[in-house]
């Protein structure tokens, strides 16, 4: 490797994209090309930069194997800040075997950690888990360490574990420090402000209030209150978790009925919220019979459903209280805008992958945001995206896919 390569290296490491072309900009060699392909992901041209790496793997002669795995590396590190969630991750994991085999232990450390990125935007948490604890942050440089430490964070925040993911992030940015990379600095940043901004709505006795991810984490370790919570369609006391995930008329009921706690709800209230019913009839009298009578056998080991003179009533037991925690703005859609709040552009297949929804359910969703100017779009065909400035003021991280402590 000559001097200008060795340069051009050292200055992408340092996150100085500029000063690296400045080095390589007009040559065609392998190494050379490869770097260009570095520098312009730094600087945003995704397109570009996926075109010079696809371009300097194939340049690689067929002994020069570690050389085309670092291109395949760069290339998935792209595709994951492109949000091409449907990028092959196997050639990423053939890849890290690949350099694994000759010694590379960086770059094939590296490339475990755009996997373990990868599985936590999907909401994997389990096999992201899994994957992390196979590395060793402390063999690593001060930007891999960060890297390590984000997605430590990232995991511990949708398992709503805000003293974990607090010390994930102080040492996030520590590690930023000592790397000296602003754009890495600034990412922990954004991260750390999940922490500080309201998280969710806690509606209870006819009042509502927003409050932030800790005080999430404190409400549902609370063995003194019954939560129905409407981030994730479930009702809990302490450990015990009745999901109603499947069951949306039932949930519907649930809800009304924690609202209005202690008070009672009538039944045409209720017909409404759970049915949509504009008139009721005996049929519909039948039907709410019919599933409160579900409802009470599966929330009968977390609290009581009693009949009153006008509708029905929900009973915490153990004199428990009752509060209904929500999303911090509900609004039709909600979980498509939570990932495009990141600020990055998403593809509709890339959305579908992480909501674990159709892709034709997603297009119906962008195409009902973009007409209410929530969201744009650039591009054509395949290559369309969709992005949207972050929404100010809340965090979106109960409306991503995660299970909540317990699920």
């Amino acid at each position: 490797m000559d001097s200008l390569i060795t340069a051009a290296a050292r200055a992408l490491a340092a996150g100085d994209p500029l000063e690296a072309l400045k080095r390589v900009a007009l040559r065609d060699d392998p190494p050379a090309v490869a770097l260009r392909g570095v520098a312009m992901a730094q600087l945003g041209d995704f397109a570009r930069a996926k075109d010079l790496l696809r371009k300097a793997g194939r340049a690689f002669g067929s002994k020069e194997a570690v050389a085309r795995a670092r291109c395949i590396v760069a290339e998935a590190e792209i595709a994951l800040a492109s949000r091409d969630l449907g990028w092959p991750s196997k050639m990423l994991d053939a890849a890290r075997s690949t350099l694994e085999a000759h010694g590379d232990r960086l770059n094939a450390g590296f490339a475990r950690y755009l996997e373990v990125r990868r599985l936590l935007l999907t909401g994997d948490l389990d096999e992201a888990e899994r994957l992390l604890a196979t590395l060793d942050p402390r063999l690593f440089p001060p930007s891999s360490r960060t890297f390590h430490e984000l997605v430590v964070a990232g995991i511990a925040m949708r398992r709503v574990r805000t003293r974990e993911a607090r010390g994930a992030l102080a040492r996030a940015e520590q590690a930023a420090r000592q790397a000296g990379i602003p754009a890495l600095m600034a990412e922990v940043e954004n991260a750390a402000r999940v922490l500080n901004t309201p998280a969710a709505r806690i509606i209870a006795r006819g009042r509502e209030r927003l409050v932030l991810l800790e005080d999430v984490e404190e409400l549902l370790a609370s063995k003194a209150v019954v939560v129905v919570d409407a981030c994730r369609n479930l009702v809990r006391h302490a450990n015990t978790i009745v999901s109603l995930a499947r069951r949306p008329v039932l949930f519907a009921l649930a809800r009304a009925l924690g609202e209005a706690w202690p008070g009672d709800v009538p039944r045409d209230v209720l017909l409404a919220r759970a049915f949509g019913a504009r008139f009721v009839d005996e049929s519909h009298r039948a039907r709410l019979r019919v599933e409160i009578g579900r409802l009470r056998r599966m929330l009968r080991h977390v609290a009581e459903i009693n009949a009153s003179a006008r509708g029905f009533a929900l009973l915490p037991q153990r004199g428990q209280r009752i509060v209904v925690l929500a999303r911090p703005v509900e609004e039709e859609h909600a979980d498509v805008l939570a990932f495009l709040t990141d600020g990055e552009s998403w593809s509709s297949s890339a959305l579908a992958l992480a909501l674990g929804t159709s892709q034709r359910s997603v297009q119906r969703a962008l195409d009902s945001l973009a007409a209410e100017g929530k969201v744009q779009s650039f591009g054509r065909a395949r290559s369309r995206r969709w992005i949207t400035p972050p929404v100010p003021g809340f965090t979106t991280i109960l409306l991503l896919p995660a299970p909540m402590p317990g699920d």
